[in-house]
């Protein structure tokens, strides 16, 4: 596609005023550590939901997303949905009092606490790997192959510019610099998508056309289904939606951030309504456009073909912004969290036990540095297997891991009779059980599988601990569930008054959501 000059100022105008706001965020930060790895601790409940969502969205969202909701229907929006009722629930109401009561820099601080380093070296191993291969090298090669596919940009190019672009304000300004410039991005993305949407409504015959579409809305499919059996919400989609939502570093760091207990909680409860509303603005045109575009052969060129059909000069610049929007506030959310992780979890524990928060901030800007080439390498790798859909390797990287991540924390909080051995076994069961099932069971549906493993994993904790020496009751204090997880102290209590009520705006989301599983049975 030729674009026109209008499109390309858009464009370049976006980028220049992302990376100046990112370098003047990180000029206003401090030179104490809590800063630059978590923003001073003085997020508000709007900039953490916001950040949350907007990190969390990214161009395997509109490109992958959107052609999963092309080829297979409404069910795609399930998988989105989805951690609304489950991985959001369990960051709000289970795992939010114990990391911020706790003053966490980091989520494997917990696994350290209740069950010792072992855990806590395992999860930063594991969650560095995946960030490295999945949050940052997929995404970046996604991104590269929808401007390539849009504009003719080569991807290798667009690789190293959205990597060197973002790493730059994300390295010299830490959290800080990812909150400030994540929030223009997230307005920046929407404004794209609902741009988009009301473009392919409009030409596929105004609303009607979504009404119509109705009729085939469905969100739960038989068990044999390859891609969204029912049978996915009693184990794979349980355990990677509690793992991605609620012990998930790269998610989780914001929440970490919060001013108190209170914003943490209506923060993830405003990422909650994003959560509703941004899947709709991307799955919606891909429900509507086989009513005027010829059927593709490839789903996951919808996006690119919508904006190359629809959209006059100017608007596609804000599109393209969009996408780039997405791309750059979930590579720099993902630097960042691995940068905390190295830093906390591996230089101050190992290397330097002593480091001021000036040497820790130095090692954080250096491995940010090697973080980013590595993930420029991983999406070139990526390159080679560009006939294989993205997606799938995304899905199932999250697979190899995720059932024993999602046991150590779960066991932990829930069962205080779990040792450090029960744990660490299961998290070293994981990828060896992932991959024998994998080979043994490949027509077995994805989310099949990793429920097995998930729930083998759980009966792997539960006998070892059984069989290995119970922790201390007071070396669980405030890291189990007890009656007291739940208490307020009266300075609270005031200010969940009302309005001000979390659980009130937690109810009315909830139903919302619901009531479209209900109704689209």
């Amino acid at each position: 596609m030729k674009l026109e000059w209008i499109d390309i100022t858009i464009f370049v105008v976006y980028i220049v005023g992302i990376v100046l706001l990112g370098l003047y965020a990180s000029k206003r930060a401090s030179s104490s550590k809590r800063d630059y790895f978590l923003a001073g601790d003085k997020l508000s409940w709007w900039m953490i939901g916001g950040s949350i969502i907007a990190a969390n969205i990214s161009s395997h969202h509109l490109v992958g997303a959107m052609g999963a909701a092309y080829s297979r229907g409404f069910v795609a929006i399930t998988l989105e949905w989805g951690a609304i009722l489950i991985g959001f629930n369990a960051l709000l109401w289970i795992f939010l009092p114990f990391y911020i009561r706790n003053g966490f820099y980091t989520v494997p601080e917990y696994l350290e606490k209740r069950y010792g380093n072992a855990t806590r070296v395992l999860y930063a191993i594991l969650i560095l790997f995946t960030y490295v291969f999945v949050e940052i090298g997929a995404v970046l090669y996604l991104g590269g192959l929808s401007l390539h596919a849009l504009f003719g940009i080569p991807i290798l190019h667009s690789i190293f510019g959205m990597a060197i672009l973002t790493g730059l304000y994300t390295v010299l300004g830490g959290l800080r610099a990812v909150i400030w410039t994540e929030m223009v991005q997230l307005a920046i993305l929407v404004l794209g998508g609902i741009v988009l949407t009301f473009a392919t409504i409009n030409a596929a015959g105004g609303f009607q056309a979504v009404v119509d579409s109705t009729q085939d809305w469905k969100m739960f499919y038989p068990a044999s289904d390859p891609d969204f059996p029912w049978t996915m919400y009693l184990g794979g989609l349980l355990c990677i939606s509690i793992f991605y939502c609620a012990t998930n570093q790269f998610i989780v760091q914001r929440v970490l951030a919060a001013k108190n207990e209170w914003h943490g909680k209506m923060g993830v409860i405003f990422g909650n309504y994003l959560k509703f509303f941004v899947p709709l603005i991307i799955t919606i045109p891909a429900l509507v456009a086989p009513k005027f575009l010829p059927p593709l052969d490839q789903p996951d060129l919808l996006f690119a073909t919508l904006v190359e059909t629809l959209l006059p000069k100017g608007l596609i610049g804000l599109v393209m912004a969009g996408l780039i929007s997405a791309i750059m506030s979930h590579i720099s959310g993902a630097i960042n969290s691995c940068t905390t992780i190295l830093t906390v979890d591996v230089y101050s524990q190992y290397i330097n036990k002593n480091a001021t928060d000036e040497e820790a901030i130095r090692f954080g800007k250096r491995s940010g540095v090697a973080i980013i080439i590595l993930g420029i390498l991983s999406a070139v790798i990526l390159i080679g297997y560009s006939d294989k859909p993205v997606f799938l390797y995304l899905m199932n990287l999250y697979g190899l891991f995720t059932p024993g991540i999602a046991t150590m924390f779960v066991m932990g909080v829930f069962w205080k009779r779990t040792t450090s051995q029960g744990a660490l076994a299961a998290g070293l069961l994981t990828i060896p059980l992932s991959l024998i099932m994998e080979f043994a069971f490949p027509d077995m549906p994805f989310f099949n599988r990793t429920g097995i493993v998930f729930w083998a994993c759980m009966m792997t904790c539960v006998v070892v601990s059984l069989f290995t020496p119970a922790v201390s009751g007071a070396r669980l204090h405030n890291l189990v569930l007890t009656k007291g997880s739940f208490q307020l102290s009266e300075a609270e209590k005031i200010q969940n008054r009302g309005l001000r009520n979390p659980t009130l705006w937690w109810l009315i989301i909830t139903i919302l959501v619901l009531y479209f599983y209900v109704r689209y049975f």
